[in-house]
C-alpha cells in the first residue's frame, strides 16, 4: 500500500482517499510577476511525479493547482513596467506554462485564478466573521483573530507564545493582536483600479491565504485528500488555510500534507528575495532567452538534465544546486540513454513481475521514493549492457516514462549539445560544430576507411573528439554519433 508522510501527523501514513479510487489532490501554485527558478521547478516537478504515480497505481486524480494573480507583487510589477495587472500576469502565466513543457511537467486538470473567486473569498470571509473569527479593523481591513481559533500552529508545530510580534507576522496597529492576518486588504487610492473589488467592506482586494481555501473548497470540497506545496507554505500560508477553512466549515481541511524539500545555494534556500535564483529558461535554453518573450527555443537534453537532478532526489529532502551537481546529473543520464542507444528496447510495457520493476513500484509506494526508484533504472541500464537485453531495455524505457524521463530517441537526445558536461564546462562558449558538419566529417572519414587511409580516418576521429563528436560504429559500416 502506497505510503505517504503526512507533515501534519510528522509519520508515513496509509494512503486511504476519502472516496476509494477517487484523489482529491490541490498544490499550491505561482503568484506570477516574474519567470520560474530552479526552486519552483523542484515543486512542479515533484507533484507532478506525485500525480503520475497516483494515476500509475490505478487512481482517478483530480489535481487542481491554482495560479495567484493579485498581489503586493504583481501590483508593483504592473506599476513599475506601466502595464495593466492583466497583462502582466498573462505574459507570466505564458512563461510558466513554457517552463511547464520544457521540464515535462503535465498540464493540472483544473488551473483556477485567484480572481476568478473573489465571491467565494467573501463568502468565507463573512462565514467567519459570524463565528467570532474575523473582524473589520479601523484602517478598513479585514483579518482573522488568530486566538479564537484553537488549532492554530498543528501544521507547522509554532505556539502562539512561541510566535511573537515583528517575526513571521507584521505588525498593525490596526489589528487587536499582531499575530492576525489579512483577510481583506481595503483600498489604497493611489492603487490601480483593475486591483479593487465591491465587498461588504468597502472596495479591497483578498489577502493571498484566503484565495486557496475558496478555490480548493469551491473545485473539490472537504476533506481534500492530497493538498501539497512548496517548502516555505507550511507557515503562515498553510497554517492559515487550515484556520479559515476549518473556522469556517468546521472538520478538516485535508486528510494529508506534503511539501517538498528546498532547492539550497551555499546553505540559503533558493530565492527571489535573496537574490541567488537561477531561471529555469536560463537553464535550458538554446542561446540566451530574451526578457521579453513567453516562450523560447528548449535545449531537450538540457530540460531532462533538470528533471532528472530533481527526481533522482527524494522529494522531502533538501537539495543543492551547483554546477558541478547539474553536470553530475548529466553525465548519470547520459548514462541511462547510452544504454537505450545501445540496445534497441521493446514496446511491451511494464512487466511488474520483473525484480527491478519490483524495486520501482516498493521505492514509490513508499513516499514516493523516487531516488529508490532512478536506482531501479540503473539495475536495468546494467543489465540491458550486459546482456544486450531488448526486454530490459524495454522496462527501463517504460519505467522511466512513469517519472516523465527517458521518452526521447536516444540518437536525437546525443544529438543535442550540452553545456552540463565535463567536457562542456570546461569548452565554455566555444562555437559547437552543426549537424551537417559532423556528418560531413564521417563521410570524410568512411571514405579515408575505403581507401585504406587509416592515418586519415584516425585523424578525422581525433578532430571530432576534440570537438567534443564521440563515434560508435555499427555492424554494416553505420556510424552514430553523439555529444560528450
Amino acid at each position: 500500500m502506497l505510503q505517504i508522510y503526512n507533515t501534519l501527523s510528522r509519520t508515513k501514513e496509509p494512503f486511504k482517499p476519502a472516496q476509494a479510487g477517487q484523489v482529491r489532490m490541490y498544490v499550491c501554485g505561482m503568484t506570477v510577476y516574474d519567470f520560474c527558478h530552479l526552486g519552483h521547478a523542484r515543486m512542479l516537478v515533484s507533484f507532478d511525479v506525485v500525480q503520475r504515480w497516483l494515476r500509475a497505481s490505478g487512481l482517478a486524480v483530480d489535481y487542481v493547482r491554482n495560479i495567484t494573480d493579485i498581489d503586493d507583487k504583481i501590483i508593483r510589477r504592473a506599476v513599475e513596467t506601466g502595464r495593466r495587472i492583466g497583462e502582466v500576469t498573462e505574459f507570466y502565466i505564458a512563461a510558466m506554462h513554457a517552463d511547464e513543457r520544457a521540464l515535462g511537467v503535465d498540464s493540472p486538470d483544473r488551473e483556477p485564478r485567484a480572481t476568478q473567486y473573489v465571491g467565494e473569498m467573501l463568502d468565507i470571509i463573512g462565514k467567519l466573521e459570524q463565528k467570532g473569527l474575523a473582524y473589520q479593523a479601523d484602517d478598513g481591513d479585514v483579518n482573522y483573530a488568530v486566538r479564537g481559533f484553537e488549532g492554530y500552529g498543528k501544521l507547522s508545530g509554532k505556539t502562539l507564545d512561541d510566535l511573537r510580534a515583528g517575526e513571521r507576522v507584521a505588525v498593525g496597529s490596526a489589528k487587536r493582536d499582531p499575530l492576525d492576518f489579512v483577510l481583506w486588504k481595503s483600498a489604497k487610492e493611489e492603487e490601480p483600479a483593475d486591483t479593487k473589488w465591491e465587498s461588504p467592506y468597502g472596495l479591497g482586494r483578498p489577502g493571498w491565504h484566503i484565495e486557496c481555501s475558496a478555490m480548493s473548497k469551491s473545485l473539490l470540497g472537504l476533506p481534500l485528500d492530497i493538498h501539497g506545496g512548496g517548502p516555505d507554505l507550511k507557515f503562515p500560508h498553510h497554517e492559515n488555510e487550515i484556520a479559515q477553512t476549518e473556522g469556517a466549515f468546521g472538520g478538516v481541511l485535508a486528510n494529508i500534507w506534503m511539501h517538498c524539500g528546498p532547492l539550497m545555494v551555499d546553505s540559503d534556500k533558493m530565492s527571489k528575495s535573496l537574490g541567488n535564483f537561477r531561471t529555469i529558461r536560463q537553464t535550458i535554453a538554446q542561446g540566451e532567452p530574451g526578457a521579453d518573450v513567453a516562450d523560447y527555443r528548449v535545449n531537450p537534453r538540457e530540460a531532462e538534465m533538470v528533471r532528472f537532478f530533481i527526481v533522482r532526489n527524494h522529494y522531502r529532502s533538501p537539495q543543492n544546486y551547483t554546477p558541478d551537481n547539474l553536470v553530475d546529473a548529466q553525465n548519470a543520464l547520459d548514462r541511462l540513454y547510452q544504454a537505450l542507444q545501445n540496445v534497441a528496447a521493446d514496446d511491451q510495457g511494464v512487466d511488474w513481475n520483473e525484480p527491478q520493476a519490483q524495486a520501482f513500484k516498493a521505492a514509490m509506494d513508499d513516499d514516493f521514493n523516487s531516488s529508490g526508484a532512478v536506482a531501479a533504472l540503473f539495475e536495468l541500464a546494467s543489465e540491458a549492457n550486459r546482456g544486450k537485453s531488448a526486454r530490459s531495455a524495454g522496462q527501463l524505457k517504460a519505467l522511466g516514462g512513469l517519472l516523465g524521463l527517458l521518452q526521447q530517441d536516444p540518437a536525437t537526445y546525443f544529438q543535442s549539445a550540452t553545456r552540463y558536461s565535463a567536457a562542456g564546462m570546461e569548452q565554455g562558449a566555444r562555437a559547437e560544430l552543426d549537424a551537417a558538419a559532423i556528418q560531413a566529417l564521417i563521410d570524410a572519414r568512411a571514405a579515408a576507411k575505403a581507401a585504406r587511409d587509416f592515418a586519415a580516418a584516425d585523424r578525422i576521429r581525433a578532430e571530432l573528439r576534440e570537438a567534443g563528436i564521440e563515434l560508435d560504429d555499427k555492424p554494416g559500416g553505420l556510424t552514430q554519433w553523439r555529444r560528450a
